[in-house]
């Protein structure tokens, strides 16, 4: 959740600026196509009209984080191991979608806010779906966007119930700041999610988006392995902290419904 401070009518002036860098790595992936398998540093530089070592940083960005991969023979630019992740989890998530979608409309109807259905894949979250509601918000996390695991209920939810020696691994990374409430301290986040772990939900406020609540709880199968999170965004100034419970419990009541279906049908 990025960008400036939300607004109710769900326009945001600053926000395509506040992730022009997140654009500019996606519009570099859509460049790939079946006559396009490879691409260059200079021809990324000349089709944005970007010098070549800017061109090449994201290039180095997007290899850094697995969705590029350099060709061993010095031409240029695969697509790497992670965008065959997302395909992976995009065929796993169908059923798990299907599942979810009347679960969060009827949240969306009892709390008035969006629903998200999220879920991990490696050091990242994906937003499955969205539900919208009366109230409409700008937020990052829009159906297929893919965003750090560290910042706001949904990625809080996932990240609380990851092995111990994944989360090692996961915490020794940098952590991403997008607002100054982004937690980054690996020690502190550890003991956060150790809370979390104990709730059993998160709540995160200006966490991701500026401004913006968010409660989330996890998805479990019937072996008790967390695979998605279900979560609602809302506006911080309109749910205070004694106003946030009525959420909560709806949250909660909502992830443990989709769990008894996910563990009644299996996890797809």
């Amino acid at each position: 959740m990025s960008g400036t401070a939300p607004r109710e009518t769900g326009t945001n002036p600053g926000y395509r600026v506040r992730n022009s860098t997140a654009d500019r790595a996606l519009d570099i992936l859509l460049l790939f196509d079946d006559e396009r398998l490879t691409i260059s540093a200079n021809e990324v530089a000349g089709h944005f009209q970007v010098a070549r070592s800017t061109a090449y940083r994201y290039l180095e960005s997007l290899t850094s984080n697995g969705f590029l991969e350099e060709n061993g023979n010095g031409g240029g630019f695969r697509l790497g191991p992670r965008v065959l992740d997302l395909a992976r989890l995009a065929r796993r998530g169908v059923g798990l979608s299907d599942l979810a979608r009347p679960v969060m409309r009827d949240l969306a109807a009892r709390t008035g806010v969006p629903v998200l259905l999220t879920r991990r894949s490696g050091s990242a979250v994906v937003c499955l779906e969205r539900e919208e509601a009366k109230q409409a918000l700008r937020l990052s996390y829009e159906r297929g966007e893919v965003l750090p695991i560290n910042a706001g209920a949904a990625a809080l939810a996932l990240l609380a119930w990851v092995p111990e020696s994944e989360l090692d691994e996961l915490l020794a990374a940098p952590l991403t700041r997008f607002t100054g409430a982004t937690w980054t301290d690996p020690d502190r986040l550890r003991s956060r999610l150790a809370d979390i772990r104990a709730a059993g939900f998160a709540i995160s406020r200006g966490e991701l988006d500026p401004d913006v609540l968010g409660v989330a709880a996890p998805v479990r199968t019937e072996d008790g392995r967390v695979v998605a999170a279900i979560s609602i965004a809302a506006l911080s100034h309109r749910v205070t902290d004694v106003d946030v419970e009525p959420y909560v419990t709806a949250v909660r009541e909502a992830a443990a419904t989709l769990s008894t279906q996910v563990a009644r049908v299996g996890d797809r």
